[in-house]
């Protein structure tokens, strides 16, 4: 059987999306620090973001961070950021889809926000 393309959906996490979304975002920020060879310490200077944040992030420990809290760490790292949000319907056997979400796929609309995190 062929994966989704997102394990946590695959093991049936409620949140797959959001947490896959998380984990892409974690593994850019430590592809920016080791592109940089930057501690955690190095990092905290660069950003003023504790060191022990960057820390959890490399160690895959997610769970305190919200995906916009991930985002703004990497405009601290001078990174700029979009972001693309698509919809698509669900299988039958699928949960529930709320009402906005389920209007936009009916109609087939795709949504794509974007965000500088330069200021």
């Amino acid at each position: 059987m062929r994966g989704s393309g997102n394990v946590y959906r695959d093991f049936g996490r409620p949140n797959a999306g959001l947490e896959q979304a998380r984990a892409i975002t974690a593994a850019k920020i430590i592809h920016i620090m080791d592109g940089r060879k930057l501690s955690t310490r190095d990092a905290e200077k660069l950003t003023g973001v504790s060191h022990s944040e960057f820390s959890r992030i490399r160690n895959t420990q997610l769970g305190r961070f919200t995906l916009d809290r991930m985002i703004a760490i990497l405009g601290k790292l001078d990174e700029d950021v979009e972001v693309s949000v698509t919809f698509r319907a669900r299988k039958k056997d699928a949960r529930i889809v709320p009402r906005a979400a389920s209007s936009a796929v009916a109609h087939g609309r795709r949504r794509t926000v974007r965000a500088s995190t330069r200021t």
